[in-house]
């Protein structure tokens, strides 16, 4: 007997045989919930990627930007030693 022919003996006749029906449910709802969390699953994967991309951007960026304020540190203080050989010529000249 098909599903096709027990779906048209179950329509066909006066009464509703509800073992089938409970049958055909107790099937259906945890394979749609099984696909609805292995979805939903799938897309909270991307997103995570996507953080731990972002993540790893961020990082590159921090450590380029502390490279950039330790080189600009040195320069400061070679500004500040000319500085103070102009400040204490000037003194000495006036």
């Amino acid at each position: 007997m098909t599903t096709h022919h027990l779906v048209t003996t179950l329509a066909a006749s006066s009464g509703t045989n509800f073992t089938v029906i409970g049958a055909y449910l107790a099937i259906f709802i945890p394979v749609c919930a099984l696909i609805g969390v292995v979805v939903w699953n799938y897309y909270r994967l991307q997103r995570h990627r996507a953080d731990a991309v972002a993540m790893a951007s961020y990082r590159k960026l921090a450590e380029e930007t502390v490279a950039s304020m330790t080189e600009l540190r040195a320069e400061m203080a070679k500004l500040a030693e000319h500085v103070s050989a102009v400040e204490q010529l000037m003194r000495d000249v006036g």
